[in-house]
């Protein structure tokens, strides 16, 4: 066959190769990621045999990078982000710093300049927020706030990873790299037209894309084609990409984010994640494989006390840090520990840093294989840290009198003020959780002027609700020293708004042991979830899509019975 078949042939090798090696990690409790990586180890040019084309494996990582960022943006929330404002901004920050000076550190001693050094510490600074992500689903988490608190600070560490990224070409020069213009303007000329560049896009972005990306794909959906509604979100996603790196020299990555999230404010957004997950999935894997390409094994023979320094600073600097700083803010104990494991591994921002720094001059080639290396080993072992946290936490708690004392943490919210009315304190209502359904359940309460209390994970709620003069209590919930707090002992009903079967169980068996005769109202999503809390006779049980099914039949019926 005469034909030149280079694309195919990279993208077959890719897929097939981390399809066996994806499985093989999946298998072994593994992230797929470092299946991914090997993949695309044994098809560059350090390994023997097949080798794929790296020019080609570059650009598809560029889709890959496009979409990646795409999907971060459209589920980029800022609600969720302001809920946990006060720890992840900070915390991120901070963080940041810390494993940055860490790495710069580290690289000082092996002889780097101060530039090369700052990029790699920079790309030693920023988790996964993929790993994260499949770590928690993995666990059930996602609902808790320990996740909302990781995610919010990973989120902020994206944020300023971008920031990194749009200012790293204009001050390449300064940091000993190539110059992204020739050199013939000065450092804070360049800088200047970047921020102005930058500034340009996200305003007509925000105040142009923002009505004009939502319209589209409502136009888009009125024609009932699933093919062409995805087709214009991938088609977004890229174009704008590819328009605003062509007209504002702004990076792939920061105009896919803002696609994302511009995209997000439309009704269809769910819709448009749905329908590109599978592309960003696919073109994901190539991004892995092709950084993969770009390891020299060889490093973890040559320098193994390199890639161990390198290892320390990820799982073992990052993660002291993180925990720190948790503990700082009066956190419990448990709580420092999950962030902690949470930021303990590198992923894709860090390639995407790394290999900017590579193709600018200022990281040197053996920095981007120490980076691989040290992300390859931290994504290994991170559901290993995981896994830890609840012997560690017990062994930790059972030794020392500090950590038992940083276990319990005295919270100022975590107990009603000694000036609550007498009227939250008896008869009243434990509203457990103040989401989505728990806000709308207190609204009605408080319209038809029925006492209540709320007990509430996020500690920032819980002082906005205080604000307002709304009684709350924070903490879990199926924790018996939270509902205590509540004066559940006192209370006439227990209202649990939150989605958690297993924490449900424990709050009704409380509130049982601490008043027999209190009537429970219970939440759930899951059918079968629903029927066997029925069966055990625990409370009333409303059921999402049932109560949906019923309210709408209702109106179906309504509607028609003047006819009947």
């Amino acid at each position: 066959m005469d034909h030149n078949v280079t694309l195919i042939s990279t993208i077959a090798a890719g897929f097939g190769l981390a399809l066996i090696f994806g499985f093989i990690a999946e298998r072994f409790k593994l992230s797929a990621l470092v299946g991914y990586l090997v993949a695309g180890m044994l098809i560059g040019p350090a390994t023997p045999g097949f080798v794929a084309d790296a020019h080609i494996a570059s650009q598809l990582s560029e889709i890959g990078v496009m979409l990646l960022m795409f999907g971060v943006g459209l589920h980029f929330s800022v609600d969720d982000l302001m809920s946990v404002k006060r720890i992840a901004i900070p915390g991120a920050i901070v963080q940041m710093s810390i494993a940055t000076v860490l790495g710069m550190y580290v690289a000082n001693a092996w002889g780097w300049t101060f530039g090369e050094g700052l990029v790699f510490g920079l790309a030693l600074s920023c988790a996964s927020t993929v790993v994260l992500l499949r770590a928690l689903e993995s666990r059930n988490l996602m609902q808790s706030i320990n996740a909302k608190i990781t995610i919010g600070w990973l989120v902020v560490e994206d944020l300023l990873t971008v920031l990194v990224l749009v200012l790293l070409p204009p001050l390449a020069s300064l940091l000993g790299g190539t110059a992204v213009d020739g050199g013939t303007t000065s450092i804070w000329q360049t800088l200047g037209l970047t921020l102005l560049q930058v500034a340009a896009f996200i305003v007509i972005m925000l105040v142009v894309g923002k009505r004009l990306l939502p319209w589209l794909l409502w136009h888009v959906a009125k024609t009932g084609s699933r093919e062409l509604f995805t087709l214009s979100v991938i088609s977004a996603a890229i174009g704008i990409a590819y328009g605003a790196a062509v007209l504002f020299s702004v990076s792939f990555a920061l105009g896919a984010f803002f696609a994302g999230m511009v995209m997000r404010e439309s009704e269809f957004s769910h819709r448009a994640a749905q329908e590109s997950l599978p592309l960003r999935d696919a073109f994901a894997v190539l991004f892995f494989v092709s950084v993969g390409m770009l390891f020299q094994p060889s490093i973890l023979l040559t320098k193994p006390l390199s890639v161990l320094a390198v290892v320390g600073v990820i799982v073992v600097g990052k993660s002291i840090a993180a925990m720190a700083i948790t503990l700082a803010f009066r956190y419990p104990l448990n709580t420092a520990l999950v962030v902690a494991a949470s930021l303990a591994q590198i992923g894709e921002f860090s390639f995407i840093l790394a290999g900017l720094g590579v193709s600018l001059g200022i990281l040197p080639a053996e920095g981007m294989s120490l980076i691989l290396a040290g992300a390859l080993i931290s994504i290994a072992i991170n559901p290993l840290l995981f896994s830890a946290i609840k012997p560690f936490r017990k062994w930790l708690v059972g030794l020392s009198s500090l950590a038992r004392e940083l276990e319990q943490r005295v919270d100022p919210f975590a107990e009603l003020p000694m000036s609550t009315e007498r009227k939250y304190l008896e008869g009243q209502v434990v509203l457990v959780g103040y989401g989505r359904v728990g806000s709308r359940i207190a609204n009605e309460l408080k319209e038809h002027n029925i006492p209540f209390v709320v007990a509430e994970q996020n500690r920032a709620i819980v002082e906005s609700l205080r604000k307002k003069g709304i009684p709350a209590v924070s903490g879990n919930a199926s924790e018996p020293g939270v509902l205590i707090q509540a004066h559940i002992a006192n209370a006439s009903m227990l209202v649990v708004a939150t989605p958690e079967p297993i924490d449900v169980r424990k709050m009704v068996d409380t509130a049982k042991a601490l008043r027999p005769e209190i009537e429970i109202v219970l939440r759930t999503h899951n059918e079968d979830e629903s029927e066997l809390l029925r069966k055990d006779k625990l409370g009333t049980v409303f059921y999402g899509e049932e109560e949906l099914a019923i309210g709408m039949s209702k109106f179906v019926v309504n509607q028609f019975a003047p006819k009947l």
